[in-house]
């Protein structure tokens, strides 16, 4: 009788282990993928460039705007426009694409022992671009001279870096 119950004990076991919940652990699959897109890429077709400014007595500012329009404030006045120009750049890239601008806070142009703060940079597009279809963008680049006041005469230069990055 002992070893029938053994047996019924071992199928019955048996039985059990069979209709047990299944294990607390699955499998699948996932796919992998990526997309090689071109790089951003930034050249340079023109520089900043404030052209003539007459200073006074006192401090002032020349602003140069996204188009190229100059304005004064304070002590500056204009001089002839000679060769006043917005930065401009040429944004390419992958076709459609937005990308971030970042401009600087501020650069300083010297002339001899003498400088010059520009500051207050502004983009066209501003802060986001948008490639066209074709993958390429034009982006402006404006900003503000500070003369100071009785600002020595000279010929003052300088570089500034703008970055672009996709979104």
């Amino acid at each position: 009788m002992r070893s029938r119950l053994v047996a019924v004990l071992a199928a019955a076991a048996l039985t059990l282990a069979a209709h047990r919940p299944a294990a607390a652990q699955a499998t699948t699959s996932a796919n992998a993928s990526a997309t090689i897109v071109t790089a951003i890429s930034l050249s340079k077709t023109a520089d900043l460039d404030f052209g003539n400014v007459v200073a006074s007595g006192s401090t002032g500012t020349v602003v140069l705007g996204t188009g190229g329009s100059r304005s004064v404030t304070g002590g500056a006045s204009l001089g002839n426009a000679g060769s006043t120009a917005a930065a401009s750049f040429t944004v390419s890239g992958q076709a459609s694409a937005t990308y971030s601008v970042t401009l600087p806070a501020s650069t300083t142009i010297s002339s001899g022992g003498n400088n010059m703060t520009v500051n207050t940079f502004t983009s066209s597009p501003s802060g986001t671009g948008t490639l066209s279809g074709g993958g390429t963008q034009t982006l402006n680049v404006g900003a503000t001279l500070q003369v100071g006041a009785s600002q020595a005469a000279g010929s003052y230069t300088g570089s500034f870096n703008v970055t672009v990055a996709y979104n």
